[in-house]
């Protein structure tokens, strides 16, 4: 079923009540059985540009102490897309001549392997009241409410780093500081093949109940 963004509700004004939560069935249902889809499996048509803004806008809708909302986004879409991928391979053959053109073909079209990539950059830093670390957690979760956002939306999504996340070059070619980090690219498009489940750990033998430590004496 397509959804019309249009449809979603507008962020409500600050101060205004949100209705009480419910338990949701199809909510959980989705939970339960959430998965990646692989890169290779996300083909045409992504979502348009009203709805990339709207899984942003979800998104974005994240715990956040101290509301500093550390974090922000750069969408590669359409060319945008070749044009970033042409530029990192350019710089990684500048500073390594001797990739063969096969790598080279292979980096320049990294970005295009799905219809739509959103850039999620982590903005923490020092700050006088909010730990940096919560910061940076805070945009980890920008990333996993954006996968969960698209495949409201019916897109298949996968959260990725790869070496471009931690590369200079091409960092500072995607416009980021060096006082930022890329908290990863989630590749978006319509999944071209049922997701297959995987080896999860069972979280239940990962759960202690804490109790106060034995005292002495």
């Amino acid at each position: 079923m397509k959804i019309d963004p249009k449809t979603i509700p507008s962020p409500p004004a600050e101060l205004d009540e949100l209705p009480l939560p419910k338990a949701d069935k199809a909510l959980l249902d989705m939970l339960a059985l959430r998965r990646s889809i692989k890169v290779a499996h996300l083909a045409e048509p992504g979502p348009d540009a009203e709805t990339t803004l709207a899984i942003i806008e979800i998104g974005a809708r994240v715990p956040d102490h101290g509301k500093l909302g550390p974090w922000r986004f750069v969408i590669l879409a359409g060319q945008a897309r070749e044009n970033y991928g042409a530029l990192v391979a350019e710089a990684l053959s500048a500073r390594s001549p001797n990739l063969d053109s096969e790598r080279l073909a292979q980096e320049a079209a990294r970005f295009a392997r799905t219809p739509l990539v959103i850039a999620v950059i982590s903005t923490a830093g020092p700050h006088a009241k909010i730990p940096e670390w919560e910061q940076i957690l805070s945009a980890g979760a920008v990333c996993h409410n954006i996968m969960l956002a698209a495949r409201g939306f019916g897109f298949g999504a996968v959260w990725l780093s790869e070496w471009v996340a931690y590369d200079a070059d091409a960092l500072a070619l995607l416009g980021m500081s060096p006082e930022e980090k890329l908290a990863g690219h989630i590749y978006i498009g319509t999944a071209t093949t049922p997701p297959v489940e995987r080896p999860r750990p069972n979280a239940r033998t990962r759960v202690t109940y804490w109790s106060p430590p034995n005292s002495e004496g």
